[in-house]
């Protein structure tokens, strides 16, 4: 695996949005305490105006937002995802969700991010729950350089939308910033007949260097990059299931109802293909750092490289 960039992709994604909203004075960033672990404090202190921190009250911050985006505000929440997917979700519901508040809720902090403060603090649950929300976008970006094509993305967007981002910088997964990047398609990282690894988030990185691994033993895995998870790009997978015969997926959540079950709910009714899903089992995360944890539970580069070698044995 290669190093990890210096910078997280919190502070990409709040250097993208604080260098759009000096250009436009409609962009809002609301926290509910979190302006250090959100990277806000830059954006606070240059774009008051355009700040709103409301404490500890992430229900409030959500029906604010909701209330700012209603008068024409671009408006983005930023707080631990495991709150606003959980202590906020009714009013995620009902604020954003079905009344088509274009709010996007950046999720910092996400999956098993914050690992050693235990399951209060995980967030292993908001794919499965979010996509179930009519209306409700799901978005989970691979690296910083993705990150700040995302926010650039959305930031005119009229949906609302969950953006869940980690806390530790990781390695890029692109070089520059000349990549193709569209809201609901995935990206082929590389090609290959043999089978196929599909990520998200931060296992992207891992998919990628287990292709690379797999590739030296003369094995050509296609790997794709599942940045977008609704909408989702079906066309992918159904190709990929159609051209390589078998897929693997890889995730920072549980295996129930995240990326995996989106694979197989789309293969299983057009073209059911062998399938193994990396990420949570049904038990509380183990006490460890997050790589710890992505190797413990075989969704690191190692435990991908070895699934992928067993699906095809």
């Amino acid at each position: 695996m290669k190093a990890p960039n210096q910078i997280p992709c919190r502070k990409s994604f709040t250097n993208t949005l604080m260098e759009l909203a000096a250009k436009d004075k409609d962009i809002v960033a609301v926290t509910s305490d979190a302006s250090g672990s959100a990277t806000l404090t830059d954006f606070g202190k240059a774009l008051p105006q355009q700040f709103v921190e409301v404490g500890i009250a992430e229900q409030n911050a959500v029906g604010i937002s909701a209330g700012l985006a209603s008068t024409g505000k671009k408006v983005f929440i930023f707080g631990p995802a495991c709150f606003y997917v959980a202590r906020a979700l009714e009013q995620v519901k009902v604020d954003l969700a079905y009344s088509q508040m274009p709010v996007k809720i950046c999720g910092v902090s996400g999956g098993v991010a914050y690992s050693q403060l235990g399951a209060t603090h995980h967030s292993l649950h908001d794919i499965a729950v979010l996509r179930t929300f009519p209306g409700m976008e799901v978005y989970l970006p691979c690296d910083v350089r993705q990150t700040r094509k995302l926010v650039e993305a959305l930031v005119n967007r009229p949906k609302p939308a969950y953006i869940r981002v980690g806390r530790n910088a990781v390695p890029d997964v692109y070089e520059t910033d000349d990549f193709d990047f569209e809201l609901g398609k995935a990206n082929m990282l590389m090609d290959g007949t043999d089978l196929t690894i599909i990520g998200t988030g931060e296992t992207v990185a891992h998919c990628l260097e287990a292709g690379r691994m797999l590739r030296e033993r003369g094995i050509h895995a296609r790997v794709l990059d599942m940045h977008s998870l609704k909408p989702f790009d079906k066309d992918a997978v159904l190709k990929a299931a159609r051209d390589t015969g078998c897929i693997v997926t890889a995730e920072e959540h549980s295996v129930y109802g995240g990326l995996g079950s989106m694979v197989a709910e789309v293969t299983a009714q057009e073209c059911p293909v062998r399938m193994k899903i990396l990420g949570i089992p049904d038990e509380n995360v183990i006490h460890a750092s997050p790589l710890e944890v992505f190797r413990h539970y075989g969704f690191d580069y190692q435990g991908i490289y070895e699934a992928c070698l067993r699906i095809l044995d």
